[in-house]
């Protein structure tokens, strides 16, 4: 063979070996995606403070087992979940939206099947208990025209609950926003969860369309949770675009790399 003919051959060789290793990598990358964790943005500021806008976050698909949602274009090919893990009280989850399962929403699960929810006075009520609201430091952000703005931050501990296995699930504490002391969703009618469905809130009350309206949002089915948030893998501040590198050392929230949810 020809010294030409030798080097078409290699050259060649070359370009197979990198167009089976692209191959490889998108399958990798499918298969990631599909059953392990899925990246999301977060574009609206329903969770604040424990999500901001401009957050990107993985999302553990297999935390609550496999539905039609886990599956890219969601096809119709099963119902239900395949190896079923029910969320717990506390996580923060994406769920497709009942009324218009193209969407994806995030919120925090607050009602369990079978629980009766409510707000009284800006009190979160679990099954008629309070839920321990403890008063913090203001939460400090600026509004669109560049002016500092104090909010008022608060701190719930959900109760403890059992599990079917019969351990108990410590009741977690997390952060909630009060913009509005007199809002119309800090008393609402008793809420009674139906079976195999969740009730999910926004941590920033008084901005959040979730399950207390029953019209947009309502009881989300187990069927339509697609994963649990698990950690915040990149930040650029509001209104920054992330494909913007060039000015990552200026809208980058490094202190937001690698947050836990």
């Amino acid at each position: 063979m020809s010294v030409a003919g030798e080097k078409y051959k290699a050259e060649r060789g070359g370009l197979g070996e990198t167009v089976k290793i692209v191959i490889q990598a998108l399958l990798i990358a499918v298969v990631v995606r599909t059953f392990l964790f899925q990246p999301f943005n977060i574009p609206s500021g329903s969770m604040k403070a424990t999500l901001l806008v401009g957050d990107y976050l993985f999302v553990s698909k297999y935390a609550y087992g496999f539905s039609k949602y886990s599956l890219p274009f969601s096809p119709d090919l099963f119902t239900g979940r395949i190896w079923a893990s029910p969320p717990k009280r506390g996580d923060v989850a994406v769920f497709r939206l009942p009324r218009d399962p193209s969407v994806d929403y995030i919120k925090r699960v607050i009602g369990l099947p079978g629980d009766k929810i409510q707000m009284i006075d800006g009190v979160l009520q679990i099954n008629g208990q309070a839920v321990k609201k403890e008063k913090v430091d203001d939460y400090t952000t600026t509004d669109e025209f560049g002016t500092e703005v104090r909010v008022p931050r608060f701190r719930e501990t959900l109760p403890d609950d059992k599990l079917p296995n019969g351990s108990i699930h410590k009741g977690i504490s997390y952060e909630v926003l009060d913009l509005d002391p007199h809002s119309m969703w800090d008393d609402t009618p008793i809420y009674e969860v139906p079976p195999d469905h969740y009730f999910m809130m926004g941590d920033n009350r008084d901005n959040s369309t979730d399950s207390r309206v029953l019209a947009a949002v309502g009881y989300v089915p187990f069927e339509n949770f697609v994963g649990r948030a698990e950690l915040v893998f990149f930040s650029v501040k509001e209104g920054d675009p992330a494909w913007q590198f060039w000015r990552w050392p200026w809208t980058v929230r490094f202190d937001r790399i690698f947050k836990t949810i």
